[in-house]
């Protein structure tokens, strides 16, 4: 265990948690919405310090991260527990319960990072916000030596923590699961407008920012709601990537996979209103980068590997100059 940042002690050696937007108000001996913070005698701590559930080099467009180190691929780890609790959780193993860990130290990372020659590692699999202690100290540690931090997250953070966070990323994929705060909050358990504000605070930082979009049938599949969200996401930035991921059958829901043709009506609309739109969960499908301005492709995908076919040295389009949103 590991003493958590961003608590408030109360009376009766009761804690309140101000690290997500839920506040927990803890007793001595309970443990948080999350799973991986306790209160011991009036103390908060993260349980999972250190701990590593999952580890593996992956192709950073897995994340995904589609303008970010195209191509390459980046250590990836994760932990266990979830401030959400969207019943299609696609790691429900290691989000809703706690897995078979391996414990690590930061510089103990950052050697294993380096010795597989990654660019940099990240944070993922679970919701790594719930890791912040021992991520944040990962993150410092791998910046001395060079290395980029990623994280993989639902951004649904408290303003302060999330911002900590952003001066020590290069990139994020951030879920905006849904434009319906009533279906954030009541089905998925969290705050739309949290998400969306962490979504800006991350951009106006500099930090590059991907977002990903599951559409589960029923839930969040009209034209009407994909307008909301990339009319909303284009006023922030227009060059923002966003991946609209098929929903698949896992943990309490038992529906069918989203439909094709929904994906492809979801993709247009989109497209309306942002210049990188990917379709995730359907190889084969909107996986290219194409100039918004002339349509040549610059970036080739047929699942995880990936072609640079159509960008100069700087990052523009080789057929009509315009700067691709790569990093």
């Amino acid at each position: 265990m590991r003493e958590a940042l961003f608590f408030e002690e109360l009376e009766e050696d009761k804690v309140r948690c101000e690290l997500c937007p839920h506040h927990c108000v803890l007793k001595s001996g309970e443990i948080g919405a999350c799973k991986v913070r306790k209160n011991v005698k009036g103390v908060l701590y993260s349980l999972n310090y250190g701990m590593v559930s999952s580890a593996a080099m992956d192709p950073i467009e897995k994340k995904p991260l589609f303008h970010f180190h195209p191509g390459e691929e980046i250590f990836s780890v994760g932990s266990w527990g979830c401030n959400m609790r969207c019943p299609f959780c696609q790691n429900w193993e290691i989000s809703q319960q706690k897995p078979r860990v391996r414990s690590f130290s930061p510089q103990q990372l950052v050697s294993i990072a380096q010795g597989n020659g990654s660019f940099g590692i990240a944070y993922t699999y679970s919701e790594p916000t719930m890791w912040f202690e021992y991520v944040l100290d990962c993150a410092r540690a791998a910046l001395k030596e060079g290395l980029a931090n990623v994280i993989v997250t639902n951004g649904f953070l408290e303003e302060q923590p999330f911002k900590l966070l952003t001066q020590y990323f290069s990139a994020m994929n951030i879920d905006l699961k849904s434009f319906n705060p009533d279906y954030y909050r009541k089905v998925l358990g969290g705050e739309r407008d949290v998400v969306m504000r962490n979504i800006q605070t991350a951009c106006e930082a500099g930090v590059h920012v991907e977002v990903t979009n599951l559409i589960v049938p029923g839930d969040n599949d009209s034209a009407r709601e994909m307008e909301e969200l990339t009319t909303w996401l284009a006023n922030v930035n227009r060059s923002i990537p966003l991946h609209i991921s098929r929903y698949y059958p896992n943990y309490k829901y038992d529906l069918p996979p989203t439909d094709l043709d929904k994906m492809e009506e979801l993709y247009q609309v989109a497209r309306e209103h942002l210049d990188y739109v990917y379709v995730g969960n359907v190889p084969g499908v909107h996986e290219d980068t194409v100039c918004p301005e002339c349509g040549q492709t610059v970036i080739k995908r047929d699942g995880y590997s990936v072609e640079i076919v159509g960008l100069d040295e700087n990052g523009k389009c080789t057929n009509c100059g315009h700067k691709i949103a790569v990093r």
